[in-house]
């Protein structure tokens, strides 16, 4: 199959790869219908993280089951998917606390961005539409892979109520996805930081009532004025370098939770202030099984529309461009149709 490929860093390829195969009974083969590309890949493609020269690399997905392992027993060929990046049983201690991320059968999607991908634990993992979908929907249906799920464990973790204010930190697709989980679950003030146009409009339409262009002390400034000097009941970390969680803490008033999804990258914790105004922290890998039932139903009620932010569509031959244009900031999230 044709295949996306790192092979060092901002070297992204598209190259012949085995076909995936089923591994285990429990294994499902998907065909690919939509990718996209994730905040989180350009750390790799930055050279921030390890490369393996010539891996696969995406995450998030949606397709057709074509083959299913012998063990595999709610879905079948055919069946319209969407596939959380993060594979689980749904069925083991960690599972049924919703911490679906952590199972003990964990694995991930390995080539999101490809003609083909397996799913481990399929039964546990996949997440069946009803039907076919039209191709206008796989942008919002994309987002449940990750991005959408992941705003929406930002929005859970820092504990966001009907009437609270809330900052969001970060105008990637996880942060905009993060304003729009706030304003659904009845955010009064929503705060975006962001310092670009196309972003703050999307932001305001999914339900930011302020936009924050100012860092560092004015920024600070800028949310207390808007909070009357009082702060942030929740706050939405969806960035993961150290500036972000410093801006997260500084804005929390006390007593509130720092939602943190961002993969953290150099952080160091502001301990201090965290004890002293008893801040919490809470978060990590989104458990993307356990939010997408809820997320499929708001999406195909229309009652939410994440799709928004993909503001680009490439083939799979042109990944490479993907990848320059949002490490360049000139897209906030590629769609890549094999």
């Amino acid at each position: 199959m044709r295949a996306t490929t790192i092979h060092g860093p901002r070297d992204i390829r598209v190259e012949e790869v085995p076909d995936p195969v089923l591994a285990e009974p429990t294994d499902a083969i998907v065909q690919v219908a939509a990718g996209c590309i994730c905040g989180s890949d350009l750390w790799p493609y930055r050279g921030e993280n390890p490369i393996r020269p010539g891996a696969t690399i995406g995450h998030e997905c949606i397709g057709e089951v074509v083959e299913v392992g012998g063990e595999v027993s709610s879905f079948r060929p055919g069946d319209f998917v969407v596939v959380p990046f993060c594979h689980c049983d749904n069925t083991c201690p960690h599972c049924l606390a919703g911490i679906q991320s952590a199972c003990v059968h964990t694995d991930g999607t390995a080539s999101g961005q490809a003609e083909l991908t397996r799913v481990a634990q399929a039964d546990g993992s996949l997440v069946r539409t009803d039907g076919r979908p039209d191709p206008a929907a796989y942008p919002a249906l994309l987002t449940l892979t990750d991005v959408m799920a992941t705003g929406w464990h930002a929005a859970v973790s820092a504990r966001v109520q009907p009437g609270s204010r809330v900052v969001v930190v970060g105008d990637g697709a996880v942060g905009l996805c993060g304003v729009l989980a706030a304003s659904v679950m009845g955010a009064e003030t929503i705060v975006a930081m962001s310092r670009h146009e196309s972003r703050q409009r999307i932001a305001t339409d999914f339900g930011a009532t302020h936009i924050v262009e100012e860092r560092g002390s004015e920024g600070f400034e800028r949310v207390m004025d808007i909070t009357d000097g009082v702060g942030a009941d929740a706050v939405l970390e969806c960035v993961g370098t150290d500036a972000a969680v410093a801006t997260a803490f500084d804005v929390a008033r006390p007593g509130a939770t720092v939602g943190f999804v961002g993969v953290p990258h150099g952080v160091e914790l502001p301990l201090r202030r965290m004890f002293s105004k008893n801040i919490g922290l809470a978060g990590g890998m989104a458990p993307v099984r356990r939010y997408l039932p809820e997320l499929l139903d708001l999406v195909t009620s229309g009652r939410i529309d994440p799709g928004r932010v993909f503001d680009l569509t490439l083939p799979l031959d042109e990944v490479a461009e993907g990848y320059r244009a949002m490490d360049e900031r000139r897209a906030i999230k590629v769609q890549i149709n094999p």
